[in-house]
């Protein structure tokens, strides 16, 4: 399989939607939205900069995940990552999903079809594998769709049903009676290659329709969901023991027709958020307004930061890997 480099490289004025003069703090003037590689199956998602330099993202459809170095062709990493059995799978997602970094630099991945959360023991294909979370109360995960470390070593992901066959709430395949967000303690210091302790599991946010993309404030005050079924973006304060309070809806997008909603996103280090949305990244303030949009050819699935400096945000879009530099740096998880 040959991924090609991309060649498309725009300006500011026609690819930055500017709804509010703060975004002239967080986007240069002459930023170019760069299209680094193309060619994927459909769907691509779940970016993470690792600490060798590279960029892997999940190719759902494909059930790859693939690595993408600047100067090199992108290259399958991993197949399959996620729908491992022997029969082909019944569904449109067979592949695994969002992923992160722990403060170790292991990458964690929400196996989506492989209905688990797992780490991978080191930057290599062949590493160990530690499942960490595959079900809660005695019944399967539905399929765990995006994640994100909390600095005290706990993992939160969301959990809906898109990675199942039928993507339904009445998929045969589907256990959980509802499409949770659940918070894994200690999943940084859970022992490489020790089972699951699905004991400890805890689910934080039991009453949304599809709980999706997933982020912390710098300052961990709070944490934000995407719901793709609502179309909305939510907050939740988050307390000492791990739970959340106090939801409200921070930022609402079913207005708006563009194609694509609410779906992966990532903070920068003054608490703005950057998020899949209609039309490319929504550019989100602390305070929930809608500073602007870097606009996006495709339909985009989730974004992550990357390169040395943590200012250049990778995005992944349908078909493709874009890129754009921005003036603040963002946080890695």
């Amino acid at each position: 399989m040959v991924f090609m480099l991309g060649a498309v490289t725009t300006g500011y004025g026609q690819d930055v939607q500017k709804l509010d003069p703060a975004l002239d703090k967080l986007v240069p003037a002459d930023a170019k939205l760069e299209r680094v590689a193309t060619g994927f199956y459909k769907w691509t998602e779940g970016p993470v900069w690792t600490r060798d330099g590279s960029l892997l993202f999940a190719e759902i459809p494909a059930n790859n995940i693939i690595r993408w170095k600047p100067g090199e062709a992108a290259s399958v990493f991993m197949h399959p990552s996620g729908y491992a059995g022997a029969a082909p799978y019944a569904g449109p997602e067979p592949g695994s999903n969002g992923m992160t970094l722990d403060a170790d630099g292991r990458v964690a991945v929400a196996g989506h079809a492989r209905r688990n959360v797992w780490r991978l023991e080191s930057v290599d294909s062949k590493a160990q594998i530690t499942v960490l979370a595959d079900s809660y109360q005695g019944k399967k995960l539905n399929s765990p769709n995006d994640l994100v470390y909390k600095s005290d070593g706990s993992l939160y992901f969301t959990d809906p049903p898109y990675g199942l066959p039928t993507q339904a709430d009445n998929d045969p395949l589907k256990e959980q009676p509802l499409n949770g967000v659940y918070r894994v303690p200690g999943a940084r210091q859970h022992r490489a290659g020790a089972p699951p302790e699905n004991g400890k599991l805890q689910l934080v946010i039991k009453d949304l329709p599809r709980p999706n993309g997933i982020a912390f404030s710098p300052d961990e005050k709070y944490l934000y969901i995407a719901d793709s079924g609502l179309k909305v973006w939510l907050r939740y304060k988050l307390q000492a023991d791990g739970s959340v309070t106090d939801r409200e809806q921070f930022l609402d997008a079913k207005t708006d027709s563009a194609p694509g909603g609410p779906d992966g996103m990532r903070v920068d280090k003054n608490g703005n958020i950057y998020s899949a949305g209609p039309g490319g990244v929504w550019i989100i303030s602390p305070e929930g307004k809608h500073l602007g949009t870097i606009k996006v050819p495709e339909i985009v699935a989730n974004v992550a930061w990357g390169d040395k400096d943590a200012q250049t945000l990778y995005i992944v879009a349908s078909t493709s890997v874009y890129k754009v530099r921005t003036k603040v740096a963002g946080v890695r998880n």
